[in-house]
């Protein structure tokens, strides 16, 4: 089921009251109820996916308690357990890239051994989850939870399912074992975020999408100028979409007085690639900064091993985005942008707000960002290609003659969609720039706030602004990209 679907808009409020009429009183009760909307949220795809994460999550419950209960055994249990999550990952998700690649290397025909099996939605984010469950029951982060509907809640819980955040068992697993009492304030702001967060993607992102997909699907014979158009196109796509959904998975979240992580901090007025990636998909990131730099020697030991760790957690990283070479080069290129920080120690340089109390950055902040973002571009380029030939034929084509070539619009819808991008980004930026000491735009957007959204006018103003701009802006119901990770 999509956000940005009838579907959801109508199976949200359907939970909303029955959760708070029927079920809020008794907690047991109260996460059998999400776990059985939960299930119908994600059957909505495919209702075998279901027999996936059941088995994942009891298996992922019952290392915990085997853990906990048998201290002799815990580091077999913790291992069986992670080799089993990862096996089930690699066999839906990297089984026949790695034949096929082997294949081709030795030239030899593996179609008989292919699985060509649907690669479930949101694997990897759930995977993720269960597997930081079992570790922090090992490292005695946690103790292990006897509750298996909770458990499953915590596994499945439908707003961020899919696609995030990544949650710690530490973090949200304690909020479906108390009490929760419903809290206005927190419902409204929860609203407002959705809102926002459906503007980042039906306005920005699938706009942008229009763009990046016709230009990608024919770099050869566009101008350099469109490539670059492109490129730039999908690297709002891109952030629209994920930022978009993690906004709307946080909101939609709070609507049943659960908190989440957040996921993203303006990644793109960052000043240099290390400060990018940690605004950048959060969850993920510090998944694999507690999980495996760490415990590989993170930045401690010699620079040969430092440089070691950061190339196995951008690869790593890279190929958990998918099953595909581009995948790999990108976290690769990432890492090589990463080494000179990090062997000059100036990888956390970049800690504090961007220019805080000031309404421009400095010409030193100014030409940073600049700088990062296109270092940023040209990652995605790499990410959007399907083949490491066309994001190489892409890139060189847009330093050849081709950039001097002039732009032509293929057709006017294309110049619309264009017109409604430009105008979602515009918008996006000068937003999020003028809000980026807040959580997300619309965080305390009412009448205790500072400026004009103190009047009731005012915010309901823009609430009407935003809500026309979905309708007028909306190119076509679009999936979110990271279903496919």
């Amino acid at each position: 089921m999509l956000f940005n679907s009838i579907e959801f808009a109508l199976f949200l409020p359907l939970v909303f009251v029955l959760y708070w009429t029927l079920f809020s009183r008794n907690i047991r009760l109260r996460n059998l109820f999400i776990v059985v909307v939960s299930y119908i949220f994600y059957g909505w795809w495919d209702w075998r996916f279901l027999l996936l994460i059941a088995f994942t999550s009891l298996c992922s419950f019952l290392s915990g308690i085997l853990i906990e209960s048998r201290p002799r055994h815990a580091r077999w249990v913790s291992t069986a357990n992670i080799l089993l999550n990862l096996g089930i990952l690699g066999t839906f998700k990297y089984y026949d890239f790695f034949i096929s690649s082997f294949a081709q290397l030795f030239s030899l025909d593996c179609d008989a051994m292919l699985l060509r099996i649907i690669l479930p939605v949101g694997i990897s984010f759930y995977t993720f989850q269960a597997l930081s469950y079992s570790i922090d029951v090992y490292r005695k982060q946690l103790p292990a939870t006897r509750d298996i509907v909770a458990f499953f809640a915590y596994i499945s819980f439908f707003p961020q399912l899919v696609a995030g955040p990544i949650e710690r068992a530490t973090q949200l697993l304690p909020q479906f074992l108390r009490p929760h009492t419903f809290d206005y304030a927190q419902s409204v702001e929860g609203l407002r975020q959705i809102l926002w967060g459906l503007f980042k993607k039906m306005v920005v992102a699938d706009n942008c999408a229009i763009l990046a997909n016709y230009v990608f699907e024919n770099y050869s014979t566009e101008p350099g100028g469109m490539l670059i158009l492109g490129a730039v196109a999908f690297t709002f796509q891109i952030y629209g979409d994920f930022s978009g959904y993690s906004d709307i998975a946080l909101g939609t979240a709070k609507l049943f007085g659960f908190r989440l992580m957040r996921n993203f901090n303006l990644p793109y007025f960052s000043r240099d690639i290390a400060e990018f990636w940690r605004r950048w998909h959060i969850s993920l990131n510090t998944w694999f900064r507690d999980y495996l730099y760490i415990p590989l020697g993170g930045s401690h030991g010699s620079k040969g091993m430092i440089i070691r760790n950061t190339f196995i957690i951008f690869l790593v990283s890279g190929l958990w985005h998918g099953a595909n070479w581009t995948f790999i080069l990108w976290g690769a290129y990432n890492a090589l942008l990463f080494m000179p920080l990090i062997l000059s120690h100036r990888n956390r340089k970049y800690l504090d707000q961007i220019a805080p109390g000031r309404r421009l950055p400095s010409w030193s902040d100014a030409a940073h960002i600049l700088q990062t973002f296109t270092l940023v571009v040209f990652g995605w380029i790499i990410f959007r290609a399907e083949t490491i030939g066309d994001a190489w034929s892409y890139i060189a084509r847009i330093f050849s003659s081709a950039i001097a070539e002039p732009l032509v619009w293929p057709d006017s819808w294309f110049e619309t969609s264009f017109i409604n991008a430009l105008i979602g980004i515009v918008v996006l930026t000068l937003v999020e720039w003028t809000t980026r000491d807040k959580q997300h735009p619309m965080e305390n957007f009412g009448a205790s706030g500072h400026g004009v959204f103190r009047f009731r006018a005012a915010r309901y103003a823009s609430y009407y602004l935003i809500m026309v701009m979905l309708y007028v802006m909306f190119a076509q119901q679009q999936t979110f990209i990271y279903f496919q990770f």
